[in-house]
């Protein structure tokens, strides 16, 4: 019995390849497609950031509404704090900062996030993300005190991933950047459910170094086109796929008949 198709259909040994190859074209393309619209939203996002960072800085979210703000809607947003450090010590989260680009200004390498509690004059209490300490000058970094205004962004907490260390509350020291976890090794009680990254203030080389704001947009990953021409890529692979095995198909019933 011939395997020829017949002119009323597609050649039966090729109706379930096309089946599923066109299946996984189209998920392939759509998974293309949410990539660049996804990279769309991005753009979107650093150009406000960019904008922010130029403008003037919003006031601080009261502390009445904390309980009902997203962490995750109000992260990187720009705001100026104004109250008092809290007396008492600090927390360290450990990091690793890349070295800059040549001609920056910044500190570098192994070393540790600063965290101090401060109340705001509304009563409410955030915990401050001073800036980054190498671990080779922490011993010159004593605790901020007095009335000050904090201007940075604020940040939802930093999520714990599966090989993340375990912290050390007890040594005020930190793998994550969780301000309640944060706030209870200080012992603050209830503290906001973000905290405030603050900005550099000076040359950028005396710690705690504060983000500056173009690095720290820098540092936002944006590999959405490269993730959806791999996507695109692989449905045209697929399609190539297809195309060789009926042609090759073709082939073998042309040699047979």
């Amino acid at each position: 019995m011939s395997d020829t198709a017949s002119p009323e259909g597609p050649r039966p040994g090729l109706l379930w390849p096309a089946l599923l190859s066109i299946l996984g074209v189209a998920i392939l393309c759509t998974l293309g497609a949410w990539q660049i619209a996804r990279m769309g939203e991005k753009r979107v996002f650093i150009e406000r950031l960019f904008a922010q960072s130029a403008g003037i800085p919003a006031p601080m979210p009261a502390s009445a509404s904390w309980a009902g703000l997203d962490p995750a809607t109000l992260d990187l947003t720009r705001v100026t704090a104004q109250g008092s450090f809290l007396d008492g010590a600090f927390a360290g989260v450990r990091t690793t900062i890349a070295a800059g680009a040549p001609g920056t200004r910044q500190l570098s390498g192994f070393g540790r996030w600063i965290f101090q509690g401060f109340k705001l004059t509304d009563g409410g209490v955030v915990l401050v993300n001073r800036g980054f300490v190498p671990e080779s000058r922490l011993g010159e970094i004593t605790p901020a005190s007095g009335a000050a205004t904090v201007t940075g962004f604020l940040r939802a907490p930093e999520p714990r991933g599966s090989f993340t260390p375990a912290d050390l509350p007890a040594n005020r020291e930190f793998y994550t950047r969780d301000p309640a976890a944060i706030a209870a090794s200080l012992g603050l009680g209830a503290a906001a459910p973000f905290y405030l990254e603050a900005e550099r203030q000076g040359d950028g080389l005396t710690p705690p170094a504060g983000v500056d704001a173009k690095e720290l947009i820098a540092r936002i990953p944006d590999n959405h086109l490269s993730y959806a021409l791999t996507w695109f890529g692989l449905a045209a692979t697929l399609i190539g796929v297809f195309v060789a095995f009926a042609w090759q198909g073709r082939r073998r019933v042309n040699e047979t008949d």
